[in-house]
């Protein structure tokens, strides 16, 4: 038995789910009530850190600075926009896509996108995570203040890198370079979790975007491009210094689960067989 899909049903059904997510993601991390949360958070990027250092795989600081050395820093700004806007808009237009040529395969897929988003939730409520980016920040969500609090307490309106809080390295290339947004802003701040950084959505949707995707392209170029797009989400995290290359694992993680959750779902749905 089919269900008739309506579009306004699943236009609703998306907005309604993402309003929620968004909701209880912001109960936690930066937005949270508990005042040591800033320490929570740094004390688990450490963690992360000297995980990465133990397998011999902590590299993202000497990436971002590799690149933010070439000519025009590598145009960041455009990675910038890139994190920003890609994540939404080209997963967006998969779903739209496979509603219009898919039909007999968007709930699962759909499903999936929805239970690997909400067991995201899982992560950022139980491991608040600070992002490479505010390592060396000595505003009101970095890790200045805890380290080196005297020099928080000195640093100047917009300053970013002061005397005793340049450990780690790395620059908020959004709040230096501009582009989409910049978490600097007041506004944006207090209405994102910058702690929600594990696992990451970004590597999480754009592998879901390109299993979607691929199938639905037969133009060779499209489809290289398609290949490609998880690579550079995972590229642009990384060089922008808003996730941890184990954030993205952790993203496949959640991904994986939600594709196993979505077809346990989606057996059930089907109809039992009549006996002959």
């Amino acid at each position: 038995m089919s269900t008739r899909l309506r579009w306004w049903v699943e236009l609703l059904l998306i907005g309604a789910f993402y309003a929620l997510y968004s909701f209880v993601r912001n109960l936690f991390g930066s937005q949270g009530t508990d005042d040591v949360d800033v320490t929570v958070a740094f004390e688990h990027a450490r963690q992360i850190i000297d995980l990465e250092k133990a397998m011999g795989l902590y590299f993202e600081d000497r990436v971002q600075q590799w690149y933010l050395d070439l000519p025009s820093m590598g145009f960041i700004r455009g990675w910038n926009i890139f994190y920003g806007v890609a994540h939404f808009v080209v997963t967006a237009g998969a779903l739209f896509w496979l509603f219009r040529s898919g039909k007999d395969r968007y709930s699962r897929w759909r499903n999936t996108l929805g239970l690997t988003t909400a067991l995201a939730l899982i992560g950022f409520a139980s491991f608040s995570l600070m992002p490479p980016r505010l390592l060396d920040d000595p505003g009101t969500y970095g890790a200045c203040q805890v380290y080196a609090p005297e020099a928080a307490d000195a640093a100047a309106p917009g300053d970013k890198i002061v005397d005793g809080c340049d450990r780690y390295g790395y620059v908020d290339t959004l709040a230096v370079h501009g582009g989409w947004i910049s978490f600097d802003d007041e506004k944006a701040a207090s209405v994102t979790n910058q702690y929600a950084a594990m696992p990451s959505m970004h590597i999480g949707w754009s592998v879901w975007s390109t299993m979607v995707l691929a199938s639905l392209i037969r133009r060779r170029w499209l489809r290289i491009l398609v290949y490609s797009y998880p690579a550079l989400t995972l590229f642009t995290i990384i060089v922008t210094a808003n996730h941890y290359w184990i954030d993205a694992v952790g993203g496949l993680a959640a991904l994986g689960a939600g594709a196993a959750l979505a077809d346990i779902i989606e057996r059930r749905r089907r109809p039992v067989p009549s006996p002959a």
